[in-house]
C-alpha cells in the first residue's frame, strides 16, 4: 500500500482537506480523508506544505501526432492532406509512446490526455486517450473505446485546400463537405439499420470511408469541431444539431461574444490554447479572460494547451486565466472532473475518491504558479520521482 499524509487534498469533488491523507492499493485510490489509519507496512511520501490534486487531464493535444522532435522541412504526422474527408484516418497509427513530450506532459502533473489528427481537414479521423505513463507500445499506454472523431471550421480546411484550388476553399465549401459527408454517412448507416432489422432486405456494400461515421451520426461517438471564430462556433453547432451529433466546440476562441448562444444550445467547449499569437486572422480575439466570462455565464468548458509538448504549460497558462476572475475551483475542475467528463472518464479519473484509478499529482505549491513544481507524479498507483527524472 502507498500512503500520501498530511497534504492539501484537493478532491475536486468533494472539497479540499487540509492535512489530508490518501491511501492507494493496488492501483485504486482506496480511502480519501484525515487522519487515516497508515498500515505500518505502508510506503508514505510526508505531503506536509505540499498540494496533492488528481492527475491533469489535457482533453484536446496532438501529443505524438504532431511528433517530436521534428526538423524543420518534415510532415506532422497529424495531418493526412490527401483530401478533405479522412474519417478512416486514426491517431493511435501515430501515437508513439516514446515521444519526448509524453514524458513532459506526466512531469507537468499530467495523468490522462487525449490525441489525435490536426484540423487540416474538414473531417479528420479519430483520437484517442491515454495515459501517460512509460510504455513501450500503444497497448501500454491507450485507453480502449475513447476514439472521438475530430472536424473542422473556418481558415484551417478552407486554407489548406483552397491554396490546392480544391474544394473546399470557403467558409461555405467547408459547411458543404462536412454537410455531404455528414448526408453520405446517414444515408449509408440508414440502410445498414433497415438491412439489420430486416435480413431480407440487401445490404449497403461496406464502405471503407463511411463505416467511422456510422457511429457518428448514429449519436454513438462524440465529434470534436475545431472552431475558432464565434461565426464558425455557431455553424459548427447547426450543423451538428441538423444531423443530431453528440459534440463538443474546440478551441471556441470567440465564444466570449456569444455567451447566450452557447448557453441555450448547452454547448460545451474546449478552450485554448490561451496564449496564441495572432498568427491567422480568425484567433486575433483570443482572451484570456475568455475561462472567466464562460463561468459566470453557466457554460461548461474544460481548458487546453493544444499541440504537441506544450501541454505542460497549461497550469502556468491556468493561472493567467485565474489573475482575470476565473474561481480556483473552475480552475481545477476544467483540468480534471470536466475533461474527464467528457472523455466518458469520470469513473475513473478526474476526482480524488476512493474506487477511481490512484492518478495524482503531488506539488511544491498551488499548481497554477509559475513558481511551483510538480514534484511527483502517479499514475495507477507507480510513482514518477520528477525531481530526478
Amino acid at each position: 500500500m502507498l500512503a500520501i499524509k498530511n497534504g492539501k487534498v484537493i478532491t475536486v469533488t468533494n472539497g479540499v482537506l487540509e492535512q489530508g491523507d490518501v491511501l492507494i492499493k493496488d492501483g485504486k485510490i482506496a480511502a480519501v480523508g484525515r487522519s487515516l489509519d497508515i498500515p505500518a507496512d505502508a510506503c508514505v511520501i510526508d505531503a506536509a506544505g505540499k498540494w496533492v490534486t488528481p492527475g491533469f487531464i489535457d482533453a484536446h493535444t496532438h501529443l505524438s501526432t504532431f511528433n517530436e522532435p521534428r526538423d524543420m522541412h518534415s510532415q506532422y504526422d497529424g495531418n493526412e492532406i490527401t483530401s478533405p474527408v479522412t474519417p478512416y484516418v486514426r491517431g493511435i497509427d501515430a501515437l508513439n509512446p516514446h515521444d519526448p513530450g509524453i514524458a513532459e506532459a506526466r512531469r507537468g502533473g499530467f495523468t490522462t490526455c487525449y490525441t489525435g489528427p490536426g484540423s487540416a481537414n474538414v473531417v479528420c479521423g479519430t483520437g484517442i486517450s491515454f495515459k501517460t505513463r512509460a510504455g513501450a507500445t500503444v497497448f501500454d499506454i491507450v485507453i480502449p473505446g475513447t476514439e472521438h472523431m475530430k472536424m473542422a471550421l473556418g481558415e484551417n480546411p478552407r486554407s489548406c485546400y483552397g491554396g490546392q484550388k480544391k474544394l473546399p476553399s470557403t467558409r461555405m465549401g467547408v459547411g458543404a463537405v462536412l454537410r455531404e459527408a455528414l448526408f453520405n454517412a446517414k444515408v449509408y448507416s440508414d440502410a445498414k439499420l433497415e438491412h439489420e432489422k430486416n435480413p431480407e432486405k440487401e445490404a449497403p456494400k461496406p464502405d471503407f470511408r463511411l463505416e467511422p461515421l456510422v457511429p457518428v451520426v448514429r449519436g454513438q461517438m462524440k465529434c470534436r469541431i475545431h472552431s475558432h471564430r464565434a461565426d464558425d462556433v455557431v455553424t459548427a453547432v447547426r450543423i451538428a444539431e441538423e444531423f443530431g451529433l453528440d459534440f463538443s466546440i474546440e478551441h471556441c476562441t470567440e465564444g466570449y461574444k456569444i455567451l447566450d448562444f452557447l448557453k441555450e444550445h448547452g454547448v460545451t467547449a474546449v478552450v485554448g490554447p490561451l496564449t496564441m499569437g495572432k498568427s491567422k486572422m480568425e484567433i486575433w480575439g483570443c482572451r484570456l479572460d475568455t475561462p472567466a466570462k464562460m463561468e459566470q455565464a453557466g457554460i461548461n468548458f474544460c481548458l487546453t494547451e493544444d499541440t504537441s509538448g506544450d501541454t505542460k504549460y497549461l497550469p502556468m497558462h491556468v493561472g493567467l486565466c485565474i489573475a482575470r476572475g476565473l474561481s480556483e475551483q473552475a480552475a481545477f475542475e476544467a483540468v480534471t472532473i470536466r475533461p474527464a467528463r467528457l472523455l466518458g472518464l469520470d469513473s475513473r479519473v478526474g476526482s480524488l475518491e476512493a474506487g477511481k484509478d490512484a492518478d495524482l499529482a503531488i506539488w511544491s505549491g498551488i499548481p497554477f504558479s509559475s513558481l511551483s513544481l510538480c514534484e511527483k507524479t502517479i499514475i495507477e498507483g507507480e510513482v514518477y520521482d520528477n525531481l530526478c527524472d
